[in-house]
């Protein structure tokens, strides 16, 4: 626990770069504004669940 607050830190220090198609693309980070969301997030959130699904493969 590195905060005053006692939360541990959540600061990302990696990346993932990714090949998508423009449209492809475009299209995602628009729905993600419309949900009032980040794709950043979502790929966060799907990489999360798919790790968790598939721990004990």
């Amino acid at each position: 626990m590195s905060k005053k607050d006692g939360k541990a830190s959540t600061k990302k220090n990696s990346q993932l770069v990714l090949r998508l198609d423009k449209d492809e693309r475009d299209a995602f980070v628009e729905l993600c504004k419309e949900l009032d969301t980040s794709a950043a997030r979502e790929i966060r959130r799907f990489i999360r669940g798919f790790m968790k699904e598939n721990a004990d493969s």
